[in-house]
């Protein structure tokens, strides 16, 4: 697949590594000579020094071939500009990142797709969804929901409430049971569980369930005592904080908190029609978070633009007592080191919006696909085609490869949870858990 990336800053950095996984044609174009550099000589990509919206240096990259087309420069014009332009000289789809919220409202897709803009990255927006949806379950790192929640992936911290400790998950997941174990990462390692794994402690369990299910896994996981998330305080007021608080449920209350005078003007006005409060100060000071209620908080979001004190003032945020915390952590080198500080949630806007890239290049019919950084694997919804292999034989026959599992699929709108004997039909909504593994290997099951 020939793919262009327009823009060698840290989402264009991070696609081209992820993509140059997989073995593809790939240029970077960006009109700094030294951001492009930075990409590495480790990654097998081609650079070029150029303005995307030049039509000869499109022309040289070879977008008249190209299969995609990436604009994930900081200027929202020039993204969709340079994709018109390569849409226009032959390239089969393109992808704009964008910042206005205008954008992506539904009935303006069509309308971009006529001008040569296939699909719109909103990285705010993504991340404002995953952030809620942690919000909403305290108890839980992170969830991941399949045709509004008929499946539902949930990455849960076990402690010693767990019930379902160092016992074999062949006799915890068996075919009737309610959910079933698709990963574990267990000290900066991932694990894809068979029947002899078992559970420890501390261990990141990724379950596999039924929305109807979750309550049973929050008591087995011993998190009942967890109070839900009504009170939310928000430590800087950026885009994303903006998105966070304008699609964040009506039973939260929410105060922002922002060192820069002006940006809380901004965000009174820009949140006007919502129940949230704006203080200005220092979400770094104790005093002032003490003050403001910190200690009858249920959830601290860390949104600022630096990742250390995103990390530390979550780590204060704990201290004093706050079950559930988010961090923005946009330096991947820091990603890892949260973790092992027992963060919390961790939001990568660059990952997220990557991950939605992702799916693009794939010939199979691929939705949600989701790069999930603390186990440093792929998760993908699949929908096989009539007559694919993945079809012809019950699961346990397929000989999957090593590192990927099926956690469960969709079918008429209801969602299963797989075993051996499971026979999977065209057509069907089909949960795959990969790690270590070329997707384009997984996608010949399915088509």
């Amino acid at each position: 697949m020939k793919i262009i990336i327009a823009g060698a800053y840290a989402i264009g950095t991070h696609l081209a590594r992820l993509l140059s996984r997989e073995h593809d044609d790939i240029v970077v174009i960006d009109s700094d000579e030294e951001r492009l550099a930075r990409i590495g000589s480790d990654v097998d990509i081609l650079t070029m020094e150029a303005s995307p919206t030049s039509v000869k240096a499109l022309r040289r990259a070879g977008a008249e071939h190209a299969d995609l087309f990436i604009a994930v420069t900081p200027d929202e014009s020039q993204n969709m500009a340079s994709c018109v332009l390569a849409n226009g000289l032959g390239t089969k789809k393109t992808v704009a990142k964008i910042d206005n919220s205008e954008y992506i409202e539904p009935d303006l897709q069509a309308f971009f797709g006529r001008l040569g803009v296939s699909s719109i990255i909103y990285p705010e927006m993504l991340a404002a969804i995953d952030i809620n949806n942690g919000l909403k379950m305290s108890w839980v790192r992170q969830r991941w929901d399949v045709h509004g929640g008929a499946l539902v992936m949930l990455a849960v911290k076990l402690r010693q409430s767990c019930t379902i400790l160092d016992q074999p998950l062949r006799n915890l997941c068996g075919p009737e049971d309610p959910y079933h174990i698709v990963a574990i990462k267990r000290d900066g390692e991932t694990i894809i569980p068979g029947g002899n794994d078992c559970l420890q402690l501390y261990d990141l369990a990724y379950f596999m369930t039924t929305r109807q299910y979750i309550p049973y896994i929050r008591k087995i996981v011993g998190k009942e005592h967890y109070v839900d998330v009504k009170n939310v305080m928000i430590m800087g007021g950026g885009a994303t904080a903006v998105r966070t608080v304008k699609t964040m449920p009506s039973y939260m209350d929410v105060k922002i908190i922002d060192i820069d005078e002006q940006r809380c003007e901004r965000l009174n006005s820009l949140l006007e029609d919502e129940d949230a409060l704006v203080i200005n100060g220092d979400g770094r000071d104790l005093s002032l978070l003490i003050e403001e209620g910190i200690k009858n908080t249920q959830a601290f979001v860390a949104l600022t633009g630096n990742a250390e004190t995103n990390i530390l003032a979550c780590l204060t945020a704990k201290r004093l007592g706050v079950r559930k915390t988010v961090a923005m952590v946009e330096n991947i080198d820091y990603i890892s080191m949260a973790e092992s500080l027992d963060i919390g949630t961790i939001i990568n806007k660059k990952s997220i919006a990557a991950s939605h890239i992702y799916q693009m290049m794939l010939d199979a019919n691929v939705h949600n696909v989701r790069f999930l950084m603390t186990a440093n694997a792929d998760v993908a919804e699949f929908i096989p085609c009539e007559g694919a292999k993945i079809t012809r034989k019950p699961v346990k026959d397929l000989g999957m490869p090593q590192g990927m599992t099926i956690g469960g699929l969709v079918r008429d709108g209801q969602g299963y949870l797989v075993s051996g004997n499971t026979m999977i039909q065209p057509g069907d909504s089909v949960m795959v858990f990969c790690h270590n593994i070329n997707m384009k290997k997984i996608e010949k099951l399915f088509v």
